[in-house]
This record gives C-alpha cells, sequence and structure tokens, in this order.
C-alpha cells in the first residue's frame, strides 16, 4: 500500500519519466509521462484500464447475444471476510456463478435443451459510492444457452437469492469460518499480519473512522436526515434477504453494442472518479455522490488522513485477478 501511495505522487509527473512521441510525417513531437498504473485508486490509470478493458471485452470477447448484469452485495461480515482473503472471494464467486448457471440450464430445460451451457464475466468490486470497502460481484450473463443441437419449474426470484445465501453460508461452515460475526478477529490474519490494515478495513466497510481524534466515529456527511426511513428498492427482479441483495434488472439486447460497452465501462469504473472530490476551504476534502443516499446525504466529508485510510482499504493485494471468466468463456472451457 505504500508503495501504491508512493506511485500515485508520480503518475503524469514528467520529471518522473517520460516517452517521446514524435510524428514521422509532420514532426509533431509530444511527450507523454508515465503513469503509476495502479490499481487502487488512481482515476487516470483505472479509466484507462477501464476504457481499454470495456473495448476488449465488446471487440473481441463477448459475443452478439442478450446480456443481463447481476449484481450480488454480501453482509458486512462477508466483506470483511473477503477483502483479504482472494482464495476465499473466488470461492464464494464460485458458489454464486454455479447457482446463475445452474439457473440459466433450469430454464433451458423448460425448451427441450439438455446440454445447454452458458457463459458470464465477472468483476469483483472492492468500494461503495462513498468510499467504502464493500466487496461485491457485478457479473454479465448472457440471456440464453449455447447448445449442440442433434419440463422443469420455474424458480422464484427470492428463491435464487436463498439458494446463494445457503449456499454460502455452507461454504463458511466447511472452512472454519465463523459466519455469526462476533468473533471474526480470532486466528485473524490480516490481524496477525498488520492490526492496523485490519482496523482500517473494519472501519471502512461500516462507514466509520479508524485513525486519529475522531476514531470510531461516522464520516461526517452533508444533507444527513437521522430519521429517514431506510427504504428498500422494491424494483423487479431485485431481492434482499438476510444481508444479502441480488439484482437483475439492467439488461442489454444482442445488438446494442454501445450500451454493452457503456456497461463494461461502469463495472470496470475506479473506485473514485476525480471532478466528484475537490478541496474545502478548511482543508478537508468532500466528495459529492454521485446519487443521494436514502437518509439525504449528498457529500461525505474526510479529513485529509480519513482520505488516506479509505483509499488504503480499497487498494488491492498484488497479483490477484479482479476480472474472471467462466461457462462457456472459463479458461481451457471445452466449447
Amino acid at each position: 500500500m505504500e508503495q501504491e501511495f508512493r506511485d500515485f505522487l508520480t503518475c503524469g509527473v514528467l520529471a518522473h519519466g517520460f516517452a517521446r512521441l514524435r510524428c514521422a510525417d509532420c514532426a509533431f513531437e509530444r511527450l507523454v509521462p508515465f503513469s503509476c498504473k495502479g490499481r487502487g485508486f488512481c482515476p487516470s490509470c483505472g479509466g484507462r484500464r477501464m476504457t481499454e478493458c470495456a473495448a476488449r471485452l465488446v471487440d473481441e470477447v463477448l459475443p452478439r447475444v442478450p446480456v443481463s448484469q447481476w449484481v450480488l452485495s454480501l453482509p458486512y461480515r462477508f466483506r470483511y471476510l473477503l477483502a483479504w482473503d482472494h482464495a476465499l472471494a473466488r470461492a464464494v464467486l464460485g458458489v454464486f456463478v454455479r447457482v446463475l448457471l445452474g439457473f440459466q440450464r433450469h430454464r433451458a430445460r423448460r425448451y427441450g435443451i439438455r446440454d445447454g451451457r452458458s457463459e458470464c464475466v465477472t468483476v469483483i468490486q472492492r468500494f461503495g459510492g462513498g468510499l467504502n470497502l464493500n466487496i461485491h460481484f457485478h457479473t454479465l450473463l448472457f440471456d440464453g444457452v449455447f447448445y449442440a443441437p442433434g419440463e422443469g419449474d420455474t424458480l422464484d426470484f427470492r428463491a435464487l437469492l436463498a439458494r446463494i445465501a445457503a449456499r454460502m453460508q455452507r461454504l463458511l461452515e466447511r472452512r472454519s469460518l465463523d459466519s455469526g460475526g462476533a468473533d471474526l478477529c480470532q486466528a485473524d490474519p490480516v490481524v496477525e499480519e498488520s492490526p492496523a490494515l485490519a482496523g482500517i478495513s473494519s472501519a471502512s466497510i461500516q462507514g466509520r473512522i479508524a485513525l486519529g481524534p475522531r476514531a470510531g466515529a461516522r464520516v461526517w456527511r452533508v444533507g444527513d436526515d437521522p430519521d429517514a426511513p431506510w427504504v428498500l428498492s422494491t424494483a423487479p427482479r431485485h431481492a434482499h434477504l438476510a444481508g444479502f441483495d441480488l439484482h437483475a434488472n439492467v439488461a442489454v439486447p444482442a445488438a446494442d453494442r454501445p450500451r454493452l460497452e457503456q456497461l463494461c465501462r461502469y463495472l470496470l469504473r475506479p473506485a473514485v472518479a476525480e471532478d466528484r472530490l475537490r478541496l474545502l476551504a478548511d482543508g478537508r476534502v468532500g466528495l459529492t455522490l454521485k446519487t443521494a443516499w436514502a437518509d439525504g446525504t449528498r457529500q461525505l466529508v474526510f479529513e485529509p488522513l480519513t482520505l488516506l485510510e479509505k483509499l488504503a482499504a480499497l487498494t488491492p493485494r498484488p497479483r490477484i485477478n479482479l476480472v474472471l471468466y467462466h461457462g462457456v468463456l472459463a479458461p481451457h472451457a471445452g466449447w
């Protein structure tokens, strides 16, 4: 994380290295400064990676078939467990994907297709709209199956989420992890390796401050109405159960490639856009929310140290893959 911050301070600064580009026809020259290539919070590198990966998915990976977005959000106790245990995060994602692909095969059998196979692309996002640590999964699932030419009952959407929640609960029990959240820091490798990091992650998940004189307090909110009721969405194809939240009300038709690329960019976006941050007169930093929260909050205000701890919690471990493929698109898939 220290290296991530140090590299970010040199990102785009000519004094720290650049490439000179020269047009062979008109002799026009331009100096392009080196970037930090950070994956945690750099808006410039994150935006470049978002644009390149979204274009590659649309141009080279995703076929012209209808696609829907499935978003699975997890309870707080799962977010902490998955924040630094990538193997567990992939196991949880595997449970989610197996339920989705099984759901597609079940639907295909209603049309007489016995060996249908679907596919999906998942982006593991680590952040919420308020720079909070929020491990959740954005999955692009094909609305249909592939099958080689040559009836079941309808599944309720809430029942689908219940199946996901039950299987994840069994996954934690098999790995002897405390799923009740009462003693998560017992034999916690993050606590043993870095108590400060464990405290920062836990506070970020809860929207609280970990360091400084206001440790334990909530982040300052502008427009906060503490009496506002918490309202769950009543949109179709949206379910909430025991802290799990499943949303699948975004779909893209097969022919709308610009809309598909826009959706891919949304999945791959960086943690924060630079135009949403501004330095206040008193030295604090204001973050404008993309949409107002249910309690009326439109802006969050961070002390400089608080902003640094929030960014630190969002930085993933090095050499882990946050874009994963399953089904027909998976590595070494037979089809």
